[in-house]
């Protein structure tokens, strides 16, 4: 599991004195940014990944003044794509939960591309301690 800290930032905040759902989204996202790193160099002109689905469950309210821990895992292999889950956690309760499907995708035959046993194995280390890979 990957985990990454941030400072809730006033300007995340919205009229309500919480984080805006906008802010989710990129606490997801960028959560998800060193799986990249597994598929190497990637290029709209070659292969890279593409987001075909994102999904964000609000649970509860995240206020400023305090730290969020974004925790990511691989929640699902498929054939050419695979699921990334990632909660959102602030003063030990999981305020946010997302799924975002990831396909691999090459750009000059526009379909998707077959994940290989190498790139699943690396992406199969990055599972949730207390959940197992869905296939």
């Amino acid at each position: 599991m990957l985990t990454e800290d941030f400072k809730v930032r006033f300007y995340e905040t919205d009229a309500l004195g919480h984080v805006n759902n906008t802010v989710i989204p990129g606490w997801i996202e960028t959560g998800r940014l060193p799986i990249f790193e597994f598929f190497g160099e990637m290029s709209p002109k070659t292969q890279s990944l593409i987001v075909a689905r994102l999904e964000v469950d609000y649970l509860l309210p995240i206020y400023f003044g305090g730290h969020v821990t974004v925790n990511t895992y691989v929640s699902r292999l498929g054939g050419s794509s695979f699921d990334i889950t990632t909660e959102i956690w602030q003063k030990e309760k999981m305020c946010a939960k997302g799924k975002t499907v990831l396909v691999y995708f090459d750009f000059q035959q526009e379909r998707s591309v077959k994940l290989s046993d190498q790139l699943k194995d690396r992406l199969s280390t990055i599972t949730h301690p207390e959940h197992s890979l869905d296939a």
